[in-house]
């Protein structure tokens, strides 16, 4: 059975590669879904600052900045955030980048966003 010799290296030497390119990919995965929630998180604290009472859209985004800038780091890279209001509702979106776990190519689009009625004094009945 000397026939057998070198049977296991060249296995794993197969195999390997495949096993690699998932790990980096499970990762990668990882790292977009962690992006994603900081920025569905600020859009989110964006929407409750603009909502409130006489508040303007520009409030809610600069809240949404604020949050990005504590909680964002390196895993939500070239991020912007937009605020727009229809007198109605209000609308904060997120944009940005998860990291890239390979050189050379940029990161996932990451893209979230909260909308929500606007708080305004009524009379009862209305």
């Amino acid at each position: 059975m000397q026939d057998d010799r070198g049977d296991t290296a060249i296995q794993m030497a197969i195999i390997f590669p495949f096993v690699l390119i998932a790990t980096v990919a499970v990762v990668q995965v990882s790292m977009w879904f962690y992006a994603r929630q900081i920025a569905l998180t600020a859009a989110r604290e964006g929407l409750t600052a603009a909502r409130a009472y006489q508040s303007r859209p520009a409030d809610g985004a600069d809240q949404a900045r604020e949050v990005l800038g504590r909680t964002a780091g390196d895993s939500l890279t070239g991020y912007s955030v937009s605020a727009s209001s229809s007198g109605q509702r209000v609308r904060v979106q997120v944009l940005g980048s998860a990291m890239s776990m390979i050189p050379g190519i940029s990161g996932l689009q990451v893209v979230q966003s909260a909308s929500g009625p606007v708080e305004r004094w009524t009379l009862p009945g209305e």
